[in-house]
Formats: C-alpha cells, structure tokens, sequence
C-alpha cells in the first residue's frame, strides 16, 4: 500500500462533457486540463451526459427519450467511477439540470460514503433556491459548497446555505494581451443564443454604433434556440457586417477575441462569464450589462464599462465612447489584464489543493488503484 500522504488525491470531477458546450463543461475541460500530470492530485472526468451502451444510443437524437437512456446510463457510471476516489468534484447548474445531475452524484456519493464538494455555477440561483426545497437541502448537506463569484456566495448566504469562493481559470497564455491602437469598432459576442442572454440587446446595440460607425462589424460566436429569430432580427433591422460563426470549440475561440477589439455582452442572468475573463485576457474593451455576478469581476470605469440590464442605448454609448476616448480604452484594458492573474492556474491550483486535502481528510483514503 502507497502511504496516502505519498500519492496524489483522487478527484472525481462530475460535470458535462464538451458535447454540452457551455460554462460548466468548459471550466470543467481546463480544470481536468490543468490537473493533467499534476503530483499532488490526480483527477478524472465523470460525464453527467455518458454515452449510452450498444442500441441505446441511437435514441439519443429523440429529446423525450434521451433524458431516459442517460439517465439509465449515469447512475451506473457513478456507481463504478466515483468508488476510488477520495474527493467528488460535482458540477451543478440549476432547475430540471440540478436533478438530473448534481442530485444524482450527491445520492451516490453519500451510498458509498464519499465526501463532496459542489460546485454550483448558475446565475438562476436567486430564482432556483427560492423554488427548490431539494436544491437547498441538497447544497446543506454536502460537505462543501463552491461558487465562482462573491454574487453567488452572497445569494447562498440569503438561504443560510454557506459557500465560499474559488474562481474561475482563464488561461492567459492562449488568450495572448495584444494593445489595440487604434481601437477599431470591430465587435464580437461569445453568449449562446438563449433568452436569458439577451443576445437581441446587443443588436440593437450594435444598430446604433453602426449608424455612428458605418464600418463597424459584430461578430456572434454561438447558437441555441433564439438562432432564428436573431438571423431575422438581423435582416429587418438592416444590419450590415455582422457574422454569425455559429459554435465554435473551446480551443479555437481566442481567435475570435484576437480578431476583435471590443467584447460586448447583454445578458440579463449571469454568474461569472468566462467570457468576460478571456476578453481581458485578449486585451478586448469590455462592455457588459450589469447582471447577476459580473459586476464582480467587472468594475465600472475599472476594467471595462456596465450598463442596466436591458439598456441597449447605453450599451451603444459606452461603445462610442471607447472608439472616441483611447486613453480611456487602453486604462481599462490594462487594468483589465492585471486582474486576470487572480484567475491564473498557480493562483486557483491552490485553493483548489487545500480544499481537497481538507476534505479528504475526513476519512480514511482508500488505496490507489488503476485508471
């Protein structure tokens, strides 16, 4: 046997894959990524979206069904992949997500006396804890609760639900800092075409900037149910020069931001966008409504400009004021790139590591074992 204190923790990281494109699974992906090869802690991806066994998975493109034949195939896999590990890692969004997922890791970790830590991540929170009795009971009995923002830790506390604050990470190497001198109106969104981010306030943002910069460009990164009818928002409105580029993998979307020089955001739910952290990162002007966290990593006139949920014409106008004002564009984003080092992996690696040992600690580990 391999004294515990000798070997690396074993984390089971329960979250989606890549296949479910969006904050989890992407802060997910770098955190398995940074732990690669790591000799304090060695983790392991358990799918919340597995891929079903044999004929299964041929149901997988029928909605009604595949809720079913996940489901059938998660439980199973939580089963056989969280029994070694000394730590599970459990990602969690909100509403209907919340029991398919987090619930289900919670159950089965605790059947097999394993310690949790989770790691909620929705700005519906405020919404979410208030509907759900389970959520909040769920969130009281593990063994920890991480957030990725002050907002959240903020909204937990409102439900005497205690929670403390690890980051998100944003990887300043891939998301190269390039000064942008002069700054040009060349935009670009990276939110996914889903109500509550409101990606329609952008452009109608974006249709008065035109009108005080013929030549600008917007380019929308993503897609989801509101496709069609920002396409057709697009059209009626006589937009020129915005591109639509569809969704686009994690590994590839700092090309997007180095393409650009200003990153606009509208939503009018939010946490902690990632998005927000790689334009900083990217040396982008950033200019966002205030919703949910982001004024938590965003301070106004600080590291880019914020405006009320909703307040396209505010938007707009902080938008020409960046392309009309460089000394006030280059302080932001300056300030805006020194802010990313609280968000870099030394920093987080080690929040994370004392969390896991402090939790591991409550029991006894179990011995190494094979991947």
């Amino acid at each position: 046997m391999v004294p515990s204190e000798l070997r690396p923790l074993e984390v089971a990281i329960v979250a989606p894959t890549l296949g479910i494109l969006g904050g989890q699974a992407v802060q997910a992906d770098r955190l398995l990524r940074a732990w690669s090869g790591d000799p304090d802690v060695h983790a392991w991806l358990v799918p919340v979206n597995p891929t079903p066994p044999g004929p299964l998975k041929h149901l997988l493109p029928f909605k009604g069904l595949r809720t079913i034949v996940t489901q059938i195939t998660y439980w199973p896999t939580l089963l056989r992949r969280l029994q070694r590990a000394d730590v599970v890692h459990v990602f969690s969004a909100s509403y209907f997500s919340f029991l398919l997922a987090p619930l289900p890791a919670v159950l089965i970790s605790r059947l097999l006396g394993k310690t949790v830590v989770m790691n909620y991540r929705s700005g519906e929170a405020p919404d979410h804890l208030r509907r759900s009795a389970i959520a909040r009971g769920v969130l009281r009995s593990v063994d920890q609760n991480i957030v990725p923002s002050t907002f959240l830790q903020r909204v937990f506390a409102g439900f005497d639900i205690p929670a403390d604050v690890i980051p998100n990470i944003v990887d300043v190497d891939r998301f190269a800092f390039r000064p942008r001198r002069p700054l040009r109106p060349r935009l670009v969104s990276t939110r996914n075409f889903e109500p509550l981010y409101n990606v329609a306030c952008t452009l109608e943002a974006f249709s008065q900037i035109q009108h005080r910069h013929p030549d600008a460009t917007l380019t929308l990164v993503g897609a989801g149910s509101q496709d069609a009818a920002l396409h057709k928002m697009v059209e009626d409105r006589g937009l020129r020069n915005v591109r639509f580029a569809g969704r686009v993998a994690p590994e590839d979307i700092w090309r997007y931001y180095a393409d650009a020089d200003i990153y606009v955001q509208t939503p009018d739910i939010d946490n902690m966008p990632s998005s927000v952290l790689e334009a900083y990162a990217s040396g982008c002007a950033v200019v966002s409504t205030e919703a949910g966290g982001v004024p938590a990593i965003l301070t106004h006139e600080t590291h880019g400009l914020l405006a009320p949920c909703g307040d396209h014409q505010t938007i707009a106008a902080h938008v020409c004021r960046l392309l009309d004002d460089a000394v006030l564009a280059e302080r932001l984003t300056t300030e805006a790139r020194a802010a990313c080092e609280a968000y870099r992996w030394p920093v987080v690696r080690k929040d994370w590591l004392s969390l896991y040992r402090a939790l591991a600690q409550h029991g006894a580990l179990p011995q190494p074992t094979t991947t």
